[in-house]
């Protein structure tokens, strides 16, 4: 099956990167360029792709108001945040608006088609290395403070599991930490997803964050 992926950055240059880039893969397609956040929207609603790789600062409207509007409407597509380390700042404001996961703009090309693959296939971008450091930054901004939420109908297992997943760790990390099975793992996240009303691992993180079960000095 192909992937079809809308393009969605103010810089040319870098639209035709990843266009050359995804030209060259059997199983991507590009579906679209957009230039602004308003084009994508519209973009999004015209050609029904799989993923949008989301520029953060674009004229009129940014990235994640653009996010925010095509995740308030039913639709297939899951956003990927583009970004770079001086946009720390609109991390936490990305992953409220409904992105599945980030990419560093100068990250490596087969990374960013993995990427593209894993979010597809309604994963999400959270654990290794910069994607988990981004969290971390985020989380450690005492501005905008996240809102603190009660967490009901879960068990104490399931509020550990939480609690890692809000750490960036994987099932398998986890599975080890808990001393159980990475089935066994991933079978209490899948109960976290529907339990929370989650779309996805992101989505848990903020959960985490929110009911003060992760904090940067814990």
């Amino acid at each position: 099956m192909t992937i079809r992926v809308v393009l969605a950055d103010d810089q040319p240059l870098v639209r035709a990167g990843l266009r050359v880039l995804i030209a060259d893969t059997p199983d991507l397609d590009v579906a679209g360029e957009a230039g602004t956040g308003a084009q994508a929207v519209q973009l999004v609603r015209d050609a029904q792709p799989d993923v949008v790789l989301m520029d953060i600062r674009m004229p009129g409207m940014d990235g994640i108001e653009a996010t925010r509007m095509i995740m308030a409407n039913p639709t297939a597509a899951r956003v990927i945040i583009l970004t770079t380390f001086d946009d720390d700042d609109y991390v936490y404001a990305a992953l409220r608006a409904g992105a599945s996961g980030f990419l560093v703009k100068d990250m490596a090309l087969e990374d960013i088609l993995a990427a593209i693959r894993i979010v597809a296939a309604g994963d999400a971008l959270l654990a290794p290395g910069v994607t988990r450091r981004l969290i971390e930054e985020f989380a450690a901004r005492p501005e905008p403070a996240p809102p603190q939420r009660e967490i009901d109908g879960i068990t104490e297992r399931e509020r550990e599991v939480l609690t890692l997943i809000g750490r960036g760790m994987s099932n398998g990390e986890i599975a080890a930490q808990l001393c159980i099975s990475t089935a066994t793992a991933k079978a209490h996240v899948a109960h976290l997803l529907t339990k929370l009303g989650a779309r996805d691992r992101v989505q848990l993180v903020i959960v985490a964050y929110e009911a003060g079960l992760v904090s940067p000095y814990r």
